[in-house]
């Protein structure tokens, strides 16, 4: 099949939309359901629209890692993880969050259950065993056993498990946990049989495969932070760094959502934080996340901006100090994306043009255009301050962070501050 087919199509409400990561486990001191559903005006606020819930399944007690087990080892696929309340806490948090126009999408984890889960005694042909006859632990990971795709009862059981979200507490869509690792036919099905239930769900695959855009509507974009990591850090020059990201611009069928973010709970995990990973840059490549062809996506606490690894098996929960001093700047961004169909993303309207020079070695600067409608990004990728000439650009923008006009004619030069950012909004 070519991998620029689809046989569905993005809702609606997606092609401007952004997403955010809860982690409900470290969210709060509590880490409920409840106690999260009072941060939801301030994200509501902050411009917000799609809230994912990393797994709300119970976990696993055998071969589980550290004392509350990992979110992504369920025992259930059907029931709530009670460290954060009950399946009737989850249906009245989704249900407040529709009322203030917040989209809900959970986690799925298809590719394996929890060392536990019911099926590895009701169902023991669900598994993949090893040669010794015991359960196959995939990839090293020894609090989880690997589900057996060859059997087709595996398929309609997934199925059931994600059609039993939808029709009970009535979420908006699924982010899929390392798709990859399952059949792409498999989440083709579930797509097509979820639809007939509610029409209109959102589908974020966690793998960087275009051919499974067949299914989902996004897609993650592993190579790009990487390699913006490795830039910022010396191990790449910038001419390699946006060849990456170029590249996947020619891989990934266009009509495909790529979500671009500068953490998750993975990457600050087990890999630091967007501080830690990008020094003073952190806040520039978020602008990048934010006004390139794509979705962008935050993580729990970068707000405010939490500036520590959260472990993944205890509680350690985000140091909430009542400021939040990222707020107002992702406000802006995010109403930004939400507003200006400039930056809609997969849009073929929404066109994306390159306005640096390929030779510069310092900024990246692209206008985004949808009819009269312009967003125009200049991003200072230097750890030095410099002046940036504007070429050919003609018309009043304002600044979308100081609120000031400027008046561009044929040659325009620009102030850059070390690491520095400007986002213009055509005003029409």
């Amino acid at each position: 099949m070519d991998k620029d087919h689809k046989s569905f199509s993005h809702p609606d409400w997606s092609y401007q939309a952004n997403i955010y990561e809860v982690n409900v486990r470290q969210y709060t001191r509590e880490g409920t359901f409840n106690a999260f559903s009072k941060h939801l005006p301030r994200l509501k606020n902050m411009g917000i629209k799609v809230l994912w819930f990393m797994p709300v399944t119970p976990i696993s007690n055998n071969g589980r890692l550290g004392t509350l087990g990992s979110y992504y080892a369920a025992s259930d696929y059907k029931s709530i993880n009670p460290e954060f309340g009950t399946l009737e806490d989850f249906k009245n948090l989704v249900n407040e969050a529709h009322k203030l126009e917040f989209k809900i999408i959970i986690d799925f984890v298809a590719n394996h259950t929890g060392n536990d889960h019911h099926w590895i005694k009701e169902h023991p042909e669900y598994y993949v065993y090893t040669e010794e006859g015991t359960l196959l632990h995939p990839h090293g990971w020894d609090d989880v056993s690997q589900l057996k795709f060859e059997e087709k009862k595996v398929w309609d059981e997934l199925i059931s498990a994600m059609a039993f979200w939808v029709e009970t507490c009535d979420i908006d869509g699924f982010r899929c946990d390392m798709a990859h690792l399952v059949p792409l036919q498999l989440w083709c099905a579930a797509r097509a049989t979820l639809e007939n239930i509610k029409p209109g769900l959102f589908w974020l695959a966690e793998c960087e495969v275009p051919e499974y855009h067949q299914a989902f509507d996004a897609t993650y974009t592993w190579r790009w932070m990487h390699a913006s990591e490795d830039f910022v850090n010396g191990r790449m020059d910038m001419k390699s760094m946006l060849m990456t990201l170029f590249q996947t611009q020619i891989e990934f069928p266009c009509s495909g959502f790529r979500v671009y973010y500068t953490s998750n709970h993975d990457e600050n995990s087990w890999n630091g934080t967007e501080f830690e990973k990008y020094n003073g840059a952190a806040k520039l490549m978020a602008v990048f996340t934010c006004t390139w062809n794509g979705l962008p996506m935050i993580y729990t606490g970068q707000e405010l901006p939490n500036t520590k690894r959260l472990a993944f098996f205890e509680r350690d929960p985000v140091e909430w100090n009542g400021t939040f001093e990222f707020h107002d700047f992702y406000k802006t961004l995010l109403n930004l994306k939400s507003n200006n169909p400039a930056l809609r993303a997969a849009d073929e309207r929404a066109v994306t043009k390159i306005i640096s020079s390929p030779h510069d070695q310092r900024v990246f600067a692209f206008l985004r255009k949808f009819d009269e409608q312009e967003v125009i990004v200049i991003l200072n990728y230097s750890g030095q301050s410099l002046n940036f000439e504007l070429l050919n650009l003609e018309g009043n923008y304002k600044n979308i962070f100081s609120g000031e006009t400027i008046s561009l004619s044929s040659h325009n030069a620009v102030f850059l501050d070390t690491w520095g950012y400007l986002v213009f909004e055509k005003i029409v």
